[in-house]
């Protein structure tokens, strides 16, 4: 099978990223209130900031966020795994494309923490890469992005608090990276 796997928000948990970073933003910069509304996508919108003002918060934690951010718990393991078992890993990701510096971090930091893939690609046009690919399933946490992929492959929602209202035909709701094994494991019997 091959199964692509976005990195912002189902390799890392952006949210609580969002959260935290955010705040601190935020609080630093006298913006208030401190945290607008949790169940937000964007960082613009969970702090309620003026229009642009997100690039201030990306200037300050894009670095660190690309080269540093934790991943989330045995997703490397989970990988691996299916990579073992025959499966073709391809990570698809929509940051910055065609930023060499973005490009360059992300595979460093794919690479330190031992995420092994056979593709790693940059776009924001996922649907488009997927069916030109032949991808088999898609592990995403966007919304739009759920919802535009589930009507070419079946798709793999990574449970966050922005996409608690995200479900329809071609969608399985997971909650941690063994949970979504278990799932690929069952979907492989029926296939």
């Amino acid at each position: 099978m091959r199964i692509g796997i976005d990195i912002d928000g189902v390799l890392t948990d952006i949210s609580k990223f969002y959260l935290d970073y955010g705040a601190k933003f935020a609080f630093e910069n006298n913006i208030e209130p401190i945290i607008a509304d949790p169940n937000e996508y964007e960082i613009e919108e969970i702090l309620d900031l003026e229009k642009g003002a997100h690039k201030e918060f990306w200037k300050k934690y894009d670095e660190f966020y690309t080269k540093k951010i934790y991943t989330r718990e045995f997703a490397a393991e989970v990988i691996d795994k299916l990579k073992n078992e025959g499966n073709e890993i391809h990570i698809i990701t929509a940051r910055n494309p065609n930023e060499e510096q973005s490009e360059t971090w992300t595979s460093d930091w794919l690479d330190d923490n031992n995420i092994h893939y056979d593709n790693l690609v940059f776009t924001d046009k996922k649907v488009e890469y997927c069916k030109e690919n032949n991808i088999d399933l898609m592990i995403e946490d966007s919304v739009n992005n759920i919802l535009a992929l589930s009507k070419v492959i079946p798709v793999v929602c990574l449970d966050n608090r922005y996409n608690k209202e995200c479900e329809g035909k071609n969608i399985t709701r997971c909650y941690s990276w063994y949970d979504i094994y278990s799932k690929i494991l069952k979907m492989n019997k029926r296939g």
